[in-house]
């Protein structure tokens, strides 16, 4: 069993990349936002009872996989680095995993501001997130959560042994996950 966690700031193609993985390997993708969009109709992301949901799903769903007989799963996130429940919520995840003898590769994406902001309005990101096609909303979020959280990490911060770092802006999608599929073997 393997879990890939792609990790990096909103727009910075997590999703598209994480597409393109689940093609190369047998890895199946768990985007945060099939969680998200499901409960949003009935609950805010932003309020408690969407919150609650969105991790009673997210977390059930790792648990059955972990537990399961499939390849493994790769899951797409945004990790607030400066915040220490966000770390929480990583080694809460990677125990479920490696309580089943799960390999864990840890995969950072970044990119520039304009780079984000032209991914934020791709056709992709727009069909399959729902809850993003209010662009005007989501660019604005793009800024102001670069203002109030640093999204990427600092050398020597993640210690993971399957770790990597990788700023994707001059790579199609396709490139990307096939540098992550080598780096990794997967």
């Amino acid at each position: 069993m393997k879990l890939v966690l792609l990790f990096g700031p909103q727009a910075v193609g997590k999703m598209t990349v994480g597409q393109e993985l689940e093609k190369m390997t047998e890895l199946k993708l768990f985007h945060n936002h099939m969680s998200i969009d499901l409960v949003a109709p009935f609950f805010s992301y932003g309020t408690e009872e969407g919150k609650r949901l969105v991790n009673l799903i997210r977390f059930e769903l790792f648990e059955a996989v972990a537990r399961s007989n499939q390849e493994g799963m790769i899951f797409t996130f945004v990790w607030a680095m400066d915040m220490k429940e966000d770390w929480d919520y990583v080694d809460r995840i990677c125990k479920i995993f490696e309580k089943e003898g799960s390999e864990i590769y840890f995969v950072e994406l970044e990119a520039d501001m304009d780079v984000r902001l032209e991914r934020n309005l791709t056709e992709n990101r727009l069909r399959c997130k729902s809850t993003k096609r209010d662009t005007a909303f989501t660019e604005r979020d793009i800024r102001v959560s670069l203002e109030k959280h640093r999204l990427n990490s600092i050398p020597g911060e993640i210690t993971r042994e399957n770790y990597m770092h990788l700023n994707n802006e001059k790579f199609s999608p396709e490139e990307t996950a096939k540098i992550i599929k080598d780096t990794f073997a997967l």
